[in-house]
């Protein structure tokens, strides 16, 4: 995505020129560890694509672009602990690495330093303004991992359920990134709120995709092993829209599979659940909900008192993301 590349290459030397402290080494190699690995960097881009959306110089959002990527992935220090992955963005996880009371405690300084860069903003009024976004995206965010953790031991998920979930876990964050950006480059609140909600809802299409990749994408291209989803019992919209086609033999073993007891081995399971999900037909229907979602983000846009081209920019970053293949 060339149009991107002004701002990807700007994060990217920003990251290497603002890498966090270094001493001491076991509490900061972690977190340079795992931002070195990279990413789509959506949300910083968002941050500086949303700040440019109102003032020539993007640059001005850098710092609040840093904190969205520093508490991202902050919170994926976390989660692969709470998840058990081994493999994040082809590499270790930084539990697996560095071990597991280090990655808590190196995530924690994470998120305190992602805090700091946006208390550096002034007026005191926009600071203020950014930290009450950031506070709200990151206590829904919370609720959404729980409502994730929750769903594993749960029989009673419904789609609505699941679609509110990867709001919070995932949606919010880029959302707030869109929104605090536009508001460093001086957008009024009604600009500001409609680019949230673009975000909120690209970014429901965007876990949508992203659950689909996670059974039918590719480890070369998805970074991370394929299944994952399958092998920790994830209700993702795929499992649950399988359980409402399946006919009484598939939805029994599908959830005789997905039952703790379960004896087999992973890649059975894979293969067997993945199987079920191509006979339903829910690789399809997932794609029609991420398209509406799509279309809904769409729709902010079109409100935003910003030009064509600005907005034919933002349709055009959703649509390469939303039809990607890794």
């Amino acid at each position: 995505m060339d149009y991107l590349s002004v701002y990807t290459t700007s994060f990217y030397k920003h990251v290497e020129s603002h890498v966090l402290r270094q001493e001491p080494a076991g509490l900061y190699e972690p977190a340079n560890y795992i931002l070195a690995l990279g990413g789509k960097r959506i949300r910083p881009i968002f941050a500086l694509l949303g700040c440019h959306l109102y003032t020539d110089d993007f640059t001005k959002a850098m710092k609040a672009a840093m904190s969205v990527e520093v508490f991202h992935n902050f919170t994926l220090v976390h989660d692969d602990i709470m998840d058990n992955a081994s493999i994040r963005r082809g590499q270790p996880t930084v539990h697996e690495k560095f071990g597991a009371s280090q990655a808590i405690l190196t995530g924690d300084v994470m998120l305190i330093h992602a805090y700091e860069m946006l208390l550096s903003y002034s007026p005191i009024s926009l600071s203020h303004r950014l930290l009450s976004i950031f506070n709200k995206m990151s206590v829904e965010l919370c609720m959404g991992q729980q409502m994730d953790m929750d769903f594993e031991k749960s029989d009673n998920v419904s789609i609505g359920d699941y679609i509110k979930m990867i709001e919070l876990k995932t949606a919010v964050l880029l959302g707030a990134s869109l929104q605090m950006g536009a508001l460093i480059g001086g957008a009024g609140e009604e600009d500001a709120a409609h680019l949230y909600l673009f975000a909120l809802n690209f970014g429901i299409a965007f876990q949508l995709q992203d659950d689909v990749l996670d059974t039918f994408g590719t480890k070369s291209n998805v970074g991370k092993r394929i299944g994952g989803d399958i092998i920790q019992n994830k209700k993702t919209y795929l499992y649950l829209k399988a359980l409402e086609l399946a006919d009484e033999k598939q939805k029994n073993n599908l959830l005789q599979m997905y039952d703790s007891s379960n004896t087999l081995s992973e890649e059975n399971k894979i293969e067997a659940v993945t199987d079920i999900f191509l006979r339903t037909g829910v690789k399809e229907y997932a794609s029609q909900v991420m398209e509406a979602y799509r279309d809904l983000a769409i729709s902010h846009v079109y409100s935003c008192n910003i030009s064509q081209d600005k907005k034919d920019i933002l349709i055009r970053f959703v649509n390469d993301l939303l039809y990607r293949e890794s």
